[in-house]
């Protein structure tokens, strides 16, 4: 079984790889590669830890481990296939941006899973993470877009909505011409 672990060292050492950097960078393009980089890793932990704040069970995680790993999975396969060359001439592994996907799928997830309320701020880290891909001359805008693409729509495709009220009821009525509210709450 895979677990969230292995999934974290796989997206770290994505991360970190590099193939021959051609050109130094500026201090501003070092700034936001390495704000990206961070996000990469700290966007999933959160959104993973999201799942224990609202004690959905093993459900979220999993969905969101459905998410992420399938996320991965096509941005890397579609990199090797389709071999677009980066803008700064480093390597031929442009297209999609992975580290765009990554906060995009947990970006998602949260979106999804428990309402805009939380994927408004979710949301904006990840376009900033694609914001600094394409300062640090890693990725231009197509990129950027499609990693966005590829994260929101495997977190789509795995994610249901968490039902809170499921929890939480409230009735009312009458007994005998007096009016009355009950309130139920399921552990």
């Amino acid at each position: 079984m895979f677990s969230f672990r292995a999934l974290v060292v796989l997206v770290f050492l994505s991360s970190s790889l590099t193939y021959g950097q051609l050109e130094p960078l500026t201090p501003s393009q070092k700034t936001n590669k390495t704000a990206g980089d961070v996000l990469l890793g700290t966007m999933p932990a959160l959104t993973m830890g999201s799942t224990l704040i609202w004690q959905d069970g093993q459900k979220g995680t999993y969905q969101f481990s459905k998410s992420l790993v399938g996320t991965i999975a096509l941005t890397y396969g579609l990199k090797l296939v389709i071999n677009k060359e980066r803008p700064n001439n480093e390597n031929n592994n442009s297209f999609p941006s992975g580290h765009t996907s990554v906060a995009f799928a947990s970006a998602a997830f949260v979106q999804k899973r428990y309402g805009w309320e939380y994927g408004i701020p979710t949301y904006l880290l990840a376009g900033y993470v694609g914001y600094t891909r394409i300062k640090a001359n890693k990725h231009d805008g197509l990129d950027v877009l499609a990693g966005a693409a590829i994260g929101v729509g495997m977190s789509y495709l795995f994610t249901k909505q968490y039902d809170e009220k499921k929890k939480l009821g409230i009735s009312s009525g009458f007994i005998e011409n007096t009016p009355i509210i009950g309130l139920t709450y399921k552990f």
